[in-house]
């Protein structure tokens, strides 16, 4: 059975980011965006970064830029952003595609494992949030509304 530790990302320099190192972890995989109505939303995720992180849980954003074109920025830009306005501890990846043909492996695995609205599997918006188990095995899918500290309750029932 497929996990998320069958999975590869990119780090924002290309680096490769082998995700069976995050094995034993809960995690909540965001697809982020800078110029979007809920990019202050990087606040919640981060403030729940920093509330769990010592109970074995991580934040992993992906920035995307198919969504209105709102994340335009290189690597150096989007960190730069991400660390000045929010102060963003949590890893934020190389930017992506979460649907179409050059949809991350990753996400597509994900929105195989936890469709959207009447069983939809392509993402909707930018900030759509899927929470991982310690076994690696996605547990649910939320939309962009809703906002990271709602999700708390369904972390601490992992960690």
């Amino acid at each position: 059975m497929t996990t998320i530790a069958d999975f590869t990302v990119e780090q924002p320099d290309g680096t490769p980011l082998d995700l069976s190192d995050k094995q034993g972890k809960v995690l909540l995989v965001v697809n982020t965006a800078s110029k979007c109505g809920f990019t202050p939303q990087y606040e919640g995720l981060e403030a729940i970064f920093r509330e769990y992180e010592e109970r074995g849980f991580e934040v992993l954003g992906f920035p995307c830029n198919q969504f209105g074109a709102q994340e335009p920025g290189d690597a150096a830009e989007i960190a730069q952003f991400c660390k000045l306005t929010y102060d963003v501890t949590f890893p934020v990846l190389k930017k992506i595609d979460v649907n179409g043909d050059d949809a991350s492996p990753l996400f597509d695995w994900m929105k195989g494992e936890a469709p959207g609205l009447m069983g939809s599997k392509a993402i909707k918006w930018n900030f759509t949030k899927f929470l991982i188990d310690r076994d690696g095995k996605v547990v649910k899918r939320y939309a962009p509304q809703d906002r990271p500290e709602r999700i708390a309750k369904d972390i601490e029932k992992l960690l």
